[in-house]
């Protein structure tokens, strides 16, 4: 079992034949993801890596089955390009373009979500079932399969998660990158909630930054909700007030969105919290 995607997903590209779609494109398919065709305007009747190229969604899905969509198209064209798999019945976009602007993506999340679409991203690094399905820009090599289920804001700290895991003897399930902008699809709740009933996962970890409060309200749901364990880190400890981090959420603003809020928050909710993300494999060791 596993989250989301699995070695069966049929995927479009979106964005395909440009740089950033090819060179990402060619590292999921050799890791054995289902890419079945890919969509670049005025590209159609092509083929590109060995697979079919169409100028709309639409179009691509009259000629091949697909469930799901990776977005590799510039920022400005990324509200369009959700709205345009949302309106073909695509029931899970991965949006990895960073700098979106946030008033299309408002608009294009209330759309996925009344076509009942799933969103991840924008800005997302991905998502990725070990040894199954990769989608995104995550580095295949450092994931090992197994029962540990990861939910990340941070990129980096997803690999890194997924290596401390790893290395402590386990593996990983499913890893999802959600993304670092202001506004998100899925976000923890939505995730805890997944694999919370996934039969492979036995536990869980948490990768947290500075900046809302997403942390706050998954520290609420797991405190009512969650049975199996949970490993958390929060990055930006030493942040400022006032200074963005990293990512455009990352921003303490006010009283609100400091790390040890959010890292209280989960140790009252039970959550095993770790300082550092070296130690998530050893706090791992302790709970399985």
């Amino acid at each position: 079992m596993s989250i989301l995607v699995n070695k069966d997903t049929k995927v479009i590209v979106q964005g395909f034949t440009g740089k950033e779609g090819t060179f990402h494109s060619k590292q999921c398919l050799e890791y054995g993801t289902n890419i079945v065709a890919g969509i670049t305007p005025n590209k159609g009747g092509s083929k590109h890596l060995g697979l079919p190229v169409f100028d709309t969604v639409k179009q691509a899905l009259e000629n091949v089955e697909a469930t799901v969509t990776l977005i590799f198209v510039p920022p400005k064209f990324v509200s369009d390009a959700i709205i345009e798999a949302a309106s073909n019945n695509i029931k899970l976009a991965i949006v990895i373009t960073e700098g979106a602007p946030v008033k299309d993506i408002q608009k294009a999340k209330l759309y996925a979500n009344k076509k009942n679409m799933i969103l991840i991203g924008p800005n997302s690094p991905g998502i990725i079932t070990s040894n199954e399905c990769k989608l995104g820009i995550m580095p295949g090599s450092i994931f090992k399969k197994g029962e540990v289920g990861v939910i990340s804001k941070s990129g980096t700290l997803t690999y890194e998660a997924s290596y401390q895991i790893s290395e402590a003897g386990f593996g990983v399930s499913t890893a999802v990158g959600i993304g670092g902008d202001p506004i998100i699809g899925l976000s923890f709740i939505e995730l805890l909630k997944e694999f919370e009933n996934d039969i492979q996962t036995k536990a869980i970890v948490l990768i947290g930054e500075i900046g809302g409060d997403l942390e706050i309200q998954a520290a609420s749901f797991i405190k009512n909700n969650i049975k199996k364990p949970i490993v958390a880190f929060i990055a930006g400890q030493t942040a400022p007030k006032g200074k963005r981090m990293g990512h455009a959420g990352a921003i303490i603003s006010g009283n609100s969105g400091s790390a040890k809020d959010k890292m209280d928050a989960l140790k009252r909710a039970g959550v095993n919290v770790v300082i550092n993300p070296s130690k998530i494999g050893e706090e791992l060791k302790k709970i399985l």
